[in-house]
């Protein structure tokens, strides 16, 4: 199939050293690389969220009421 990418300059140089170390075309090359990068696996962790305790005991039920308490009245 014949289609026409940009490279940017980073994929174009290892196309680059790919086709010298390996004397192959630049199709061969990028297929080759792109190969390579549909094998990689990932081996990163799910996100998990860490907690601390901090020591408030505060209901936070009435965001009105909290805010009262760590703002005061007076910032309304």
């Amino acid at each position: 199939m014949r289609t026409t990418v940009n490279l940017d300059e980073d994929v174009a140089a290892a196309v680059g050293q790919l086709r010298r170390e390996r004397g192959v075309g630049v199709s061969e090359a990028l297929n080759q690389l792109a190969r390579a990068g549909l094998t990689v696996k990932r081996s990163e962790s799910p996100f998990r969220q860490r907690t601390a305790k901090l020591g408030l005991k505060i209901d936070v039920t009435n965001v009105a009421e909290v805010l009262d308490l760590l703002d005061g009245p007076a910032a309304r």
